[in-house]
C-alpha cells in the first residue's frame, strides 16, 4: 500500500497555509505565495520523508534541509514549528520584526533546524551540494567499508528551490558539478510555479528543465499537481512516491519538478506575481481562509490540540529513527576506536597537537612566492589534519592547493592522467565555477567538522563575492586562497591585475583579509587561520618575495602575524616616520627605511598583514605599533589607497595605484607605478613636509 494522507495531515496542512499567510500579513511584508502553495510538500518532507530529531537539531545522523528559495522562509518556519523544534506560535507574531527569532530569510544560528543562511537565490543549492560532498568525504574518513546506507555517516540532503534559483548562474554551476560528482545523496525539489516578481517567467525563462538536468547527469522526475484541464490537486501520494524513488537512486543526484500554482487557493492572487512578494491584504487573506474552511476573522488561530497531535507523531517517528541510529553509532564507536577519537576532536572544534612543530622551514636569504609557501604549508599540515581538504577553480598548479599524494574527490571513473581519484578523495576540482565553489565551501563548512579551502586568482574573487559575503555573515571556517594578488601578475595585463580588490574584500564585515609578507609569515598565517576558525581571504603573490633570516636582519618574528599588525623593524629610538605596508610591498618598506635612516630620518616599518586581526587588538597594543603622536606616515600597497586612510590620517601619504594596471611584466609594473625605494622616499619627504 502506498502513502495514505490522514485527516490529521489535511488539517495540519490547512493550518500551515493559514499560519504562513498570517505571519506575512502581520509583518506587513514578505513572501506568502510559496509558503502557502508549497506547504503540503514541505509538510511531507518534515513529517514523512526526512530523518531529523527536533530535540537535537545538530544530531550527526540527521538529513539536511536547505531552503534555497530563502524568501519563502515562512514555509520552513511553519514546518519546524509543527515538527516540534523550539519554536512557538508567539514567534510567528514577531516574524520579520526587530528582535524576533523568525527573520525574513533563514539564518544559520537564529532558528533551530536551519542549516545554512539562504536568501540570495541559488546559493542554497550550492550549499546543499557542499553538504552532500562533505557527507561523502566524512563517510570515507570514518566508515568507508560499510555497505551502502548502513553507516551512521549516511544521510541525505534535501533542497527546495523555485524558478528563480534555477535562473541563477551559481545554481547552474553547482548542479553541473553535482552531476559530475554523482552525488546520490542529494535530492532537489524544484517548485515550478512559473511566477516571479515580474509575473509569468515565460518572458525570461523557458528552457527544458528535463534536458538540462539529464544532460548534467541528474535523475529526473516530474509530479504535476496542475491537471491538463486546469484542475488542481495536491497529490501527496505521487510526491511521496517520487521522493522514495529519488532515495533509491544512489548514483545520481535527483531532481523532482513539482508543478504548482503559487498562492493556491487564494481567490484572486493565485498564479500572479502579486502573491510572490507582498502581504495578501485583509480581503484576500479572508478569502484564503474561507477557501480553506477556516474562520476568516481570526488571526494565528492554530488549534493547540492539532499542534500537539502533529508534534507527538513527528517526535515519536524521530525517536524511533534516532534509537536505531544510536545503536548503529554505538557499534561503530566500539569497532572504530581511532575514528571515534578523531570524530570527538572534530566535534569539539579542536586542533591536534604538533601543528606548530610541523610548520615548514624556508631557507633564509632565498626568494619564494607566498603562493608556493602556502602550498608547502598545506602539505605540511595535511597529515596531521585529515579534516583539511580543498582545491581550486581549475588553477591548482597556480594556486598551489593540491595535497601531494592524496587522491582527488571524484567518482572512480573520473580519473585522468594528472589525477588519481577516489569517491572519498581529498583534492577538490571545482572546474571553472568560482561562484559555486564559494557556495559549496559554505555548505561544507556548516557542519564544523571539516576545514575546507579553495583557490583562484584574486581578480576572480569578484565572481565569488555573493557567496563570500554569506561566509562572513555566517562566520564559517572557510579559507579562500586568492593568488596573483596585484600588478605583480605582470604580462596577463590589467584584466588579471587586481587593484581595487583588496579594498573591496576588506569592506566585507566578518571577513579577515590576510596578506603575508614572506614565506615564513605565510606559514604562521595559516596556523592562525586554523586556530581562529573564521572566514579568511588569504592573499598571495605570484612573484617570488625575499625570505630573509628575520633575526639576523633585525626583523621581528613571523608569529607577529597573529596580531594582524606589528613592528617589523624599528629604528632603535623614537621614530620620525612610519612606513606601513602589507604583502609584497613590505620588503620594499624595509629597504626604503634603511635608506631613510642612513639619510638621517629614523624610520619604523609596520607590517599590517591583516587589518581585521589588528583592529581586534586592544588600544594600547595598537598605539604601541602605530603611535598616535607620529603623524608622518606612508602606506605602501599595490592597490587603491582607500583602506589605508584610517592609519595614515590627514597628514600621511599613500603610495598606491588609483588606475588599472598596464600590460607589462610585474617588475615593470612596480617601476611604472613608483613602487621603488626612490618612490617611497619621495612619499616620505612629502609627509614629513606636511608635519613640520
Amino acid at each position: 500500500m502506498g502513502f495514505q494522507v490522514t485527516d490529521l495531515d489535511l488539517q495540519a496542512i490547512t493550518a500551515a497555509k493559514a499560519l504562513a499567510a498570517d505571519a506575512v500579513e502581520n509583518a506587513g511584508n514578505g513572501h506568502p505565495g510559496t509558503p502557502i502553495s508549497l506547504a503540503p510538500a514541505a509538510y511531507l518532507l518534515y513529517q514523512y520523508v526526512m530523518n531529523t530529531d527536533p530535540s537535537d537539531p545538530q544530531w550527526l545522523g540527521r538529513d539536511r534541509f536547505v531552503l534555497s528559495a530563502g524568501h519563502a522562509s515562512a514555509l520552513q518556519y511553519v514546518q519546524l514549528f509543527l515538527a516540534g523544534y523550539d519554536l512557538e506560535l508567539e514567534d510567528f507574531k514577531q516574524f520579520r520584526h526587530q528582535g524576533g527569532r523568525l527573520t525574513g530569510h533563514p539564518e544559520l544560528g537564529h532558528q533551530p533546524g536551519v542549516e545554512v543562511t539562504t536568501g540570495p537565490l541559488g546559493t542554497g543549492i550550492a550549499a546543499a551540494v557542499g553538504m552532500a560532498m562533505e557527507a561523502r568525504r566524512l563517510r570515507g574518513m570514518f566508515d568507508p567499508e560499510a555497505p551502502e546506507n548502513e553507516s551512521p555517516f549516511d544521510h541525505r540532503v534535501y533542497v527546495v528551490s523555485g524558478d528563480g534559483c534555477l535562473q541563477e548562474g551559481i545554481a547552474y554551476e553547482a548542479c553541473s558539478l553535482a552531476g559530475t560528482q554523482e552525488l546520490g545523496n542529494l535530492i532537489l525539489l524544484y517548485d515550478e510555479n512559473r511566477i516571479s516578481i515580474e509575473d509569468d517567467i515565460n518572458i525570461a525563462f523557458n528552457e527544458d528543465i528535463r534536458l538540462r538536468f539529464e544532460s548534467q547527469g541528474w535523475h529526473y522526475q516530474e509530479v504535476n499537481w496542475l491537471g491538463a484541464d486546469g484542475t488542481y490537486r495536491e497529490d501527496l501520494a505521487a510526491l511521496f512516491a517520487a521522493f522514495e524513488e529519488a532515495k533509491a537512486e544512489t548514483t545520481k543526484p535527483s531532481i523532482i519538478k513539482l508543478r504548482t500554482i503559487i498562492g493556491w487557493p487564494t481567490p484572486t492572487k493565485q498564479n500572479r506575481g502579486s502573491v510572490h512578494g507582498a502581504a495578501l491584504g485583509g480581503e484576500e487573506l479572508a478569502g484564503l481562509k474561507q477557501a480553506l474552511g477556516l474562520d476568516p476573522t481570526k488571526m494565528f488561530a492554530v488549534d493547540p490540540a492539532l499542534v500537539e497531535a502533529v508534534r507527538s507523531r513527528a517526535i515519536a517517528r524521530s525517536r524511533a529513527v534516532r534509537e536505531s541510529w544510536d545503536a548503529q553509532f554505538e557499534t561503530w564507536t566500539k569497532t572504530h576506536p581511532d575514528g571515534s577519537k578523531l570524530l570527538a576532536r572534530l566535534q569539539a572544534g579542536q586542533l591536534p597537537e604538533g601543528l606548530e612543530a610541523a610548520l615548514p622551514q624556508f631557507e633564509p636569504g632565498t626568494a619564494i612566492s607566498t603562493r608556493a609557501a602556502s602550498g608547502k604549508t598545506i602539505n605540511a599540515f595535511a597529515e596531521l589534519l585529515p579534516e583539511l581538504w580543498g582545491g581550486s577553480a581549475d588553477l591548482a598548479g597556480s594556486n598551489n592547493t593540491a595535497i601531494a599524494g592524496a587522491r582527488s574527490f571524484a567518482p572512480s571513473d573520473r580519473g585522468t592522467k594528472a589525477w588519481e581519484v577516489s569517491p572519498y578523495g581529498r583534492n577538490l576540482h571545482f572546474g571553472v565555477r568560482e561562484h559555486a565553489m564559494a557556495g559549496i565551501l559554505n555548505g561544507i563548512a556548516t557542519s564544523g567538522l571539516t576545514l575546507p579551502y579553495a583557490g583562484t586568482f584574486f581578480v576572480f574573487s569578484d565572481f565569488m563575492r555573493g557567496a563570500v559575503r554569506l561566509s562572513a555573515l555566517m562566520g564559517l571556517p572557510v579559507t579562500y586562497i586568492w593568488t596573483h594578488d596585484s600588478i605583480g601578475v605582470g604580462e596577463d595585463g590589467p584584466t588579471h591585475q587586481p587593484v581595487e580588490t583588496l579594498a573591496a574584500m576588506r569592506a566585507i564585515p566578518g571577513l579577515s583579509i590576510v596578506r603575508p609578507a614572506d614565506a615564513e609569515e605565510t606559514a604562521w598565517a595559516w596556523l592562525e587561520i586554523l586556530r581562529r576558525r573564521t572566514p579568511v581571504g588569504l592573499i598571495l603573490s605570484r612573484q617570488n618575495l625575499p625570505n630573509p633570516g628575520r633575526a639576523a636582519a633585525g626583523l621581528a618574528g613571523a608569529p607577529g602575524v597573529s596580531r594582524g599588525g606589528y613592528v617589523l623593524k624599528d629604528c632603535g629610538g623614537s621614530p620620525e616616520l612610519l612606513l606601513l605596508a602589507s604583502g609584497s610591498e613590505v620588503s620594499l618598506a624595509v629597504e626604503a627605511a634603511e635608506t631613510l635612516a642612513a639619510q638621517g630620518t629614523p624610520t619604523r616599518v609596520v607590517n599590517l598583514p591583516c587589518f581585521e586581526w589588528f583592529e581586534a587588538q586592544d588600544e594600547d597594543y595598537r598605539n604601541s605599533v602605530i603611535p598616535p603622536q607620529i603623524r608622518s606616515r606612508v602606506s605602501i600597497e599595490a592597490g587603491v589607497a582607500m583602506p589605508w586612510y584610517k592609519y595614515i590620517g590627514d597628514t600621511g601619504v599613500a603610495l598606491s595605484i588609483e588606475t588599472f594596471g598596464i600590460p607589462a611584466s610585474g617588475a615593470q609594473n612596480f617601476e611604472h607605478f613608483g613602487f621603488t625605494v626612490e618612490g617611497v622616499i619621495a612619499k616620505a619627504r612629502e609627509t614629513l613636509a606636511k608635519n613640520r
